[in-house]
């Protein structure tokens, strides 16, 4: 018993130094792309064949990724709460009153 906890805290530290390892790469492969975003290999290839995720491809075999612009693309379609919808409405309705 005790060598499985002491294997499961091992297996939790090497988890944990690929996270941080990760955070200090500029360009990632394209399954440190899927750990950094939390997907699939086969929805990130279906993003980069779509064109829908910024990528490289040089000598058309392996893809990489700047980590930089994957937080942007993340960024990148940010939805509203209902409270900034409410107040841009409210806003909207003061700045325009009809008479």
């Amino acid at each position: 018993m005790e060598n499985t906890t002491i294997i499961k805290k091992l297996e939790n530290i090497e988890t944990m130094l690929q996270q941080q390892t990760l955070l200090h790469k500029d360009v990632l492969s394209l399954n440190e792309s899927c750990a950094y975003l939390e997907i699939s290999p086969s929805h990130m290839y279906k993003l980069t064949s779509q064109k829908r995720i910024p990528h490289f491809c040089p000598q058309g075999k392996k893809l990489y990724f700047k980590r930089e612009e994957l937080d942007l693309w993340l960024q990148s379609n940010r939805q509203d709460s209902c409270d900034e919808v409410e107040a841009r409405a409210a806003n909207y309705l003061l700045k325009h009153k009809r008479v």
